[in-house]
């Protein structure tokens, strides 16, 4: 206690308190004069100590905003003390920073016609608070945008559907039959943009490594546009350097994406003029070539202070922009997003009433060969399949049930429909099924607690693959999905090709019965189970059962993990999974789980590594049912 009353009295505490603590501490008489202010005033205004001394305070408030203070300020002479004052001060560089200002009055203390003003700098917080209500009103703008974008077609196909119902003639049902087939691209194009921006921040977005060269994909990209060009009297045209004919490996889909986005919206922008496509190549590194792609036009321009926000969600340069031309103002957005996940970047130059420059740059690997071979014919995807799948398809709506039935049908798979959830978990009681195709958002039961009792059935039922059916794509929506036993999903809507692809190529199902036709012993070997256990049946088949039952849970939460870059965790796992697969003679599989435990980052081996055990779970349950 003594020594801080004599820390106090030697004037400690002032020096911590005023002279060395962070807000800034001025002393001014009723007149405004500045007759004390703390160190801390050089920190955050820039004015050195003692030098606005004898100064007048009112000198260096905001001439707009002054009546407003001065206003403040004399009703503080009036109370012992006034909390929460927001003002803007003049720095020394000529800025302006908002403070707040708590005043003790030392009249009522002191009997003195002056007044402690104790500021805060909170420049960083009135900043935050007009970001937020700036990205507020731009959501809430977005929202009303795809709002009305989305019910344009969908009125536009509700009427015209209706006049379909009254007698036509064969020509105008062609005619109308057209709209509604471009009423529907329309709405598909939208949903793809909300899709594909919810794919990108969910991390689930995938580039593919394949051969292309820029001499042959920028022609037919061109070529698309060229009827909206010449409807609007601009030239549309394009240059390849010829050091560009050359083999390049990446992703041509995402960069044709990214090129439709950029030439769009100049053709969309420019009313005369010209457009112009420039490709080049920017630098080059052993293997790797960055190729610079350059779209000019001589539109409408972009304001000069809307030029940092235009790439990010929900914006566009003027509202205005959206209610003339239309569109969800996700382009952008997805374009630069998709060029920093290839380790590119995008920069723009713009003025308006002249026109924009939109530059991207990305690398891709490069290759010696200057044309691809050409490629075979592609198959039915029919043909491609040849497979007949058992497929149980739970659908509620019965135009979405009929769309993909129709399709599965075309593919030759057996298809058992179920109206909801709790319909398909009685049906997976007593018939095997290969996949199911689960929508997620049913009455009696929906997918995720269908899913949930499946994971929890007795084998085979319990190792089913389940794929959602779900037009929620967002990062939670799919978390989601994974988080109830899902393998994956397909998002509404979708094509024949998105569900094959899904099916055949990610999740490779094959039928249940091509194991009948495998010796069990390329997946497993029993022997050391019978050498242990004396060839005890009754305990081999304990631990098959068991493998069966346990395993499915442990693969889900191991694809879980990989898609959350958890490799702790996806370690973790195939450690936990070893012995079981040592124990059932999969070497193989056992040689893999040790593969991933040490060195788990490569998402490739870790999905082929799941479904190789998912085809153990599978032929598992076959010889338990013989044995």
């Amino acid at each position: 206690m003594k020594q801080l009353e004599a820390y106090i009295r030697k004037g400690k505490f002032y020096e911590a308190v005023v002279e060395d603590g962070s807000d800034l501490i001025f002393l001014v008489d009723f007149d405004g004069k500045i007759l004390y202010h703390n160190a801390s005033v050089h920190d955050t205004l820039g004015y050195r100590k003692k030098s606005l001394i004898g100064k007048s305070f009112f000198d260096y408030i905001l001439p707009d905003a002054l009546e407003t203070f001065k206003g403040n300020f004399r009703k503080s002479q009036k109370r012992a003390y006034t909390e929460k004052v927001e003002f803007q001060f003049l720095c020394k560089d000529k800025t302006y920073r908002f403070l707040e200002f708590n005043a003790i009055n030392l009249k009522h203390k002191e009997g003195l016609r002056g007044i402690i003003l104790d500021c805060r700098d909170i420049t960083g917080r009135k900043r935050d608070a007009e970001e937020l209500v700036r990205l507020q009103k731009a959501k809430e703008q977005f929202l009303a945008n795809i709002s009305h974008e989305i019910r344009t077609p969908i009125n536009g196909i509700a009427g015209i559907a209706g006049l379909l119902n009254q007698k036509q003639n064969p020509d105008e049902q062609e005619t109308y039959l057209n709209a509604i087939r471009h009423s529907a691209e329309n709405l598909k194009v939208i949903i793809n943009d909300i899709l594909d921006l919810a794919a990108i921040e969910s991390g689930k977005l995938k580039f593919e490594k394949i051969a292309f060269n820029l001499t042959d994909l920028l022609p037919s990209l061109i070529s698309t546009f060229s009827h909206q060009a010449q409807e609007k009297k601009i030239s549309l045209h394009y240059t390849v350097d010829e050091s560009l004919n050359r083999f390049l490996i990446g992703d041509p889909v995402r960069l044709n994406q990214i090129l439709i986005n950029l030439i769009g919206n100049a053709v969309k922008f420019t009313h005369s003029g010209t457009i112009h496509v420039r490709c080049c190549i920017q630098k080059e590194n052993k293997n790797t070539c960055w190729i610079e792609i350059a779209v000019s036009d001589t539109g409408v321009g972009i304001p000069s202070e809307k030029l940092t926000t235009i790439f990010e969600s929900f914006s566009q340069a003027d509202e205005s922009v959206t209610r003339r031309y239309g569109g969800t103002g996700l382009g952008l957005t997805i374009a630069r997003q998709l060029i920093d996940l290839q380790k590119g970047k995008i920069e723009v130059e713009s003025k308006e009433h002249v026109g924009s420059t939109f530059k991207i740059t990305i690398p891709y690997t490069s290759g010696k060969a200057t044309k691809l071979s050409k490629q075979p014919k592609s198959k039915n995807i029919a043909e491609i399949s040849g497979q007949t799948l058992r497929v149980l398809l739970v659908e509620d709506n019965d135009i979405n049930r009929l769309y993909a039935k129709s399709i599965l049908e075309n593919w030759k798979c057996k298809t058992d429909i179920a109206e909801n959830g709790l319909v398909a978990v009685e049906k997976l009681k007593s018939k095997v099924y290969d996949v199911v195709l689960m929508d997620v958002q049913m009455p009696v039961m929906d997918g995720y607690e269908a899913t949930k009792a499946i994971r929890a059935m007795p084998a085979p039922a319990n190792a089913t693959p389940v794929v959602a059916l779900t037009a929620n794509a967002t990062k939670k929506d799919i978390e989601k999905c994974l988080q109830a036993g899902m393998n994956d999903f397909v998002a509404k809507p979708f094509t024949p090709d998105d569900l094959h692809q899904k099916l055949f190529k990610n999740l490779k199902i094959t039928p249940v019965s091509s194991f009948e036709n495998q010796h069990s012993t390329k997946l497993f070997d029993l022997g050391h189970l019978r050498k242990v256990s004396g060839d005890n049946h009754e305990f081999i088949r304990e631990m098959m059962q068991t493998f069966v039952q346990s395993i499915p849970l442990l693969l889900a939460d191991m694809e879980k993990a990989m898609n959350e870059t958890n490799w702790r965790t996806v370690a973790r796992i195939a450690h936990q999974v070893k012995p079981s697969l040592a124990l059932l003679g999969a070497h193989t599989l056992k040689d893999v789980a040790i593969q991933i435990e040490t060195k788990a980052d490569k998402p490739n081996l870790i999905n082929k590594f799941i479904q190789s055990c998912r085809e153990l779970i599978q032929a598992l349950s076959l010889e338990l049912s013989n044995f």
